[in-house]
């Protein structure tokens, strides 16, 4: 016979297990970390049961049924899903408070209910609140319907049910399962409603969109089961009160893991921002420190402006202020400055800003970094209106970033005439680069007086 379900506390940031709650994680400590979690321990009879033989079939005819994606018709969505939503897949979808989730998955419903009977399930709202939202985005369709509920029970049982092709649950931390005694939003009550609601969307053929809450440091709350467990997994970024709103895949079973929507908050919901490079320029003065970034996000290459302001310091230590990029990368910029070139940056504050709320990730922003730097240390701008990228090493040369063809492409359609990189590849030469080896020439050759 089983035993009976014991009590053990896991840690929600690294997984230990323990028996008895304590404040402080000794594995890897952070503190007030431990969440509670039912376990039902070993059992002689587990290993005693005997199960089936598995009825095989050969990949090649299990891909031949495969079946029509679900298309919101909302570009930059369908886009990073690969195509359109898969049926009975459990997508996630995390981002910070306030960010625009909730909006977002109103109107893929609603774009949905078109053509499909679709179930927008709330556990953190009332159904007038949500109705409120419904009634500003324009939704008017009757296939779309509205249920609150916090058990996960009842939810994964409608969704079993098969009347529904598509369901939002919003969110997967304010509901329970009955089974489990723990609190709603505790590391055994999401693991196991999520399992709950996957086995009913996989048994009825139901694609499931499940919000998730994210820590204060940015990463999805909960378990990490918890993303490993679901087929997608969409990251909402941007600034809570303005700017662009980033929609990147951090995986995706179905589609590319490289792609990112970009989207700008109205008065009817979040819209694709068609030409986000004009957006971004579209107030930009022309001054030393302002340097123009040709980025990539995703498979889409957009023009960002780099803003760089270098004081002398007040106090005994020089600050070091980054928005937008990793402030370590930063440093370690300002370093390679000082060593290979002849600035003397140790005695001055150094605010770096990227505009438009866009985060830079890939080292191909670090030659602009540095010329922004060079630029406002010396009260110099660049000879000429060009766009910069380029990865620079610890010795102070510039290396080889991909998707260079596909920058400049972007540079051209707006009107730029020169671009300042690094060396290409034999065969791969552009006469609209100018190309550069290291910082301390790329400094000398195109920066001059205002």
């Amino acid at each position: 016979m089983p035993k009976n379900p014991t009590l053990s506390y896991v840690c929600s940031n690294c997984g230990a297990a323990y028996s008895k709650w304590a404040g402080r994680c000794s594995s890897c400590g952070e503190w007030n970390t431990l969440e509670e979690e039912v376990s039902l321990g070993r059992s002689a009879d587990i290993f005693k049961s005997k199960g089936r033989l598995l009825k095989s079939q050969p990949v090649i005819s299990a891909a031949s049924h495969d079946q029509p994606r679900l298309v919101t018709g909302i570009e930059e969505f369908d886009k990073i899903m690969g195509g359109g939503i898969v049926p009975g897949s459990v997508s996630l979808v995390a981002g910070q408070p306030g960010i625009g989730k909730s909006t977002l998955l109103l109107q893929i419903a609603n774009a949905l209910a078109g053509k499909m009977e679709v179930l927008y399930v709330s556990g953190e709202e009332s159904a007038h609140q949500v109705s409120l939202r419904a009634r500003r985005l324009g939704t008017s369709t009757e296939k779309l319907h509205l249920a609150t509920s916090m058990v996960a029970d009842d939810i994964a049982k409608t969704v079993e049910a098969g009347d529904y092709r598509f369901v939002v649950v919003d969110s997967i931390q304010t509901v329970m399962c009955q089974s489990i005694s723990s609190a709603a939003g505790s590391v055994s009550q999401i693991a196991a409603s999520t399992q709950l609601i996957m086995a009913a969307a996989k048994t009825s053929n139901c694609a499931v969109i499940i919000v998730g809450h994210v820590t204060k440091e940015g990463s999805i709350a909960g378990p990490k089961v918890l993303e490993h467990m679901v087929d997608v997994v969409l990251q909402l970024e941007g600034d809570t009160y303005g700017g662009f709103k980033i929609l990147r895949a951090n995986k995706n079973r179905y589609g590319p893991t490289n792609e990112a929507g970009i989207f700008e908050m109205a008065d009817n919901g979040l819209q694709v921002v068609q030409n986000p490079s004009a957006a971004l320029l579209a107030e930009r003065q022309l001054c030393d420190g302002s340097v123009v970034h040709a980025t990539m996000e995703g498979s889409r290459p957009i023009l960002v402006e780099i803003q760089a302001l270098v004081n002398p310091t007040n106090y005994g230590y020089p600050k070091r202020t980054a928005s937008g990029v990793d402030l370590n990368r930063v440093n370690l910029l300002i370093a390679v400055l000082e060593r290979r070139t002849k600035l003397k940056l140790s005695d001055q504050d150094i605010f770096i800003n990227v505009v438009g709320g866009i985060k830079l990730a890939e080292p191909a922003a670090d030659l602009a970094i540095c010329m922004a730097i060079g630029s406002a240390a010396k009260g110099l701008q660049l000879k000429d209106n060009a766009v910069v990228f380029g990865e620079v090493g610890l010795s102070g040369e510039i290396r080889h970033v991909p998707f260079a063809d596909k920058r400049l492409a972007e540079a051209l359609k707006l009107g730029f005439k020169v671009a300042i990189g690094p060396r290409q590849k034999v065969g791969k030469s552009n006469k609209m680069i100018h190309e550069v080896s290291d910082i301390k020439s790329a400094l000398n050759k195109f920066l001059k007086k205002g």
